[in-house]
Parts: C-alpha cells; structure tokens; sequence
C-alpha cells in the first residue's frame, strides 16, 4: 500500500552515500529531537534520511532500501504503528528492522508495537549512545545464526539460514528479523523444551524491552505463518508455565 504524498516533507537528507554507510530511515515530527538522532547516527557511521510523518516514507523506502527504520509513534495524519503495518506489508521492505522511538510507555503500547513487527522499542526521553547501541544490536541480528547449518528443512518447513528466508510448502513467508531468529532457534533446538528466558536470552539478550509475554506475540505472529492451524500448532508447541518446544510433525 502507498501512501500520498506530502510537500517538503523530509527534513535531513544526510551526508554524501556510501555503500559503506547503513542508510536509516528517521520518522520523526518533532525536528530538533530528528535532528539530534541525525547528528548522532551520522557521528556513528550511519546515513541517515529524516522525514516529519508517513507520507512519502514507503516511496523513498522502496527506492532506498533502508538498513533500518527508527519510528516515532504519535505522527500527524499517519501514525507510527500504522506505518510499520504497512512497511511489513511491502513485500521489498517487509524483513527490514522496526525501532518505534516513542513517549508512549506502556506495557499494551509495546506490546501493540511487537504485533505489528517491530524490532525493538525505545521511549522518550533517551540517551543517543543507548540508541546508537540499540541500532547496532538490531543489525547485528541480520548476520545471526544459532544451528550452524545453511538450509533446516523440517517437515513441509524450510528455513534458509543464509538468505534469512522461510518457505511452507514451496511457500515464501515474510518474517521479520526477530521473528526468523526466533524461528531459526527454536528449530536448531528442536525436541527440547526451552524456557521464555532462555528464548529470551539468546534472542534478545541486549534489548532490555522485551519480556516473557513478548515471546508469547512473537511465538503467535510465527504460527499464524506458519502453521496450518494456528490455534492447534504442530510445529511451535506450548509447555504450560514452561515454554516452548519446536517439534516435526510425523
């Protein structure tokens, strides 16, 4: 889905490019607070690209293909949450990471927040080094692997470490960083019975956000892709007070 256009819209276009330089996609309303994020993700080593609301963000994301996405939540017309909606919508930017970047701080914003995809959530105000950190532990997980293998395949699942993909059936399904990792860890680990925190701290170990019922979203988001029942899952299965456990269908 693409939005309209809106004029002067975007307010920093940053340094010269670099292939070298991850370019970050800044939404942002509140100018000086953009700007300061721009200084410090530029000092960082990043490109970064700011805009004051949605409009034009999935237009010059399809052309740009951004690193990362860094969203503030309440933006004039189209908010944060619905922008992220429609980002993991579009199947060329649907696997790229989601930071909401936000003054809302409740446990039901966070967790709305991970249901729509996002990758972590950062709340106002913030330091620029934690933010800096946070971004750079979000792209590390795009090169992470737990089981060693190049390709699980696993009952009618495949699962492409390298490529990051996850086919049902000969079926592409579109994952986002968090959940691939997640899916991928679980797999490798197939038959035994792992804790949320174990889930936890091999997924999110520096994201200090998450907790036990966002494995539970996150453990929902995956079944109801891959599995051909969610509600009676025969891959992702629940050990009551427990956990989770990731098992082959016979």
């Amino acid at each position: 889905m693409q939005l309209p256009a809106e004029p002067s819209e975007r307010i920093v276009n940053a340094a010269t490019p670099s292939q070298f330089r991850p370019v970050i996609f800044v939404v942002e309303d509140d100018e000086d607070i953009a700007r300061l994020i721009s200084h410090n993700l530029q000092a960082a080593g990043f490109e970064v690209q700011s805009f004051v609301s949605g409009a034009s963000v999935l237009t010059e994301a399809t052309r740009e293909m951004p690193a990362l996405f860094l969203l503030d939540v309440m933006l004039p017309g189209t908010d944060g949450f619905e922008l992220c909606r429609h980002i993991r919508q579009t199947p060329a930017l649907s696997a790229t990471p989601i930071i909401f970047l936000t003054a809302k701080t409740s446990e039901s914003d966070r967790v709305k927040g991970l249901e729509l995809g996002g990758d972590d959530y950062i709340t106002k105000p913030f330091s620029p080094r934690e933010l800096v950190a946070r971004i750079r532990t979000v792209l590390r997980g795009l090169g992470h692997t737990a089981s060693g293998a190049e390709v699980l395949r696993l009952g009618d699942l495949e699962i492409d470490v390298s490529s990051m993909t996850v086919q049902v059936n000969g079926r592409n399904v579109l994952t986002t960083v968090r959940e691939f990792r997640l899916l991928e860890y679980l797999a490798s680990h197939r038959g035994r019975v792992l804790t949320r925190d174990q889930l936890l701290d091999a997924v999110w170990k520096e994201t200090p956000f998450v907790t036990p019922r966002s494995i539970d979203v996150y453990i929902r988001r995956l079944r109801e892709k891959i599995e051909h029942d969610p509600r009676h899952p025969q891959y992702l299965k629940t050990l009551r007070g427990i956990g989770y456990r990731f098992e082959v269908p016979k």
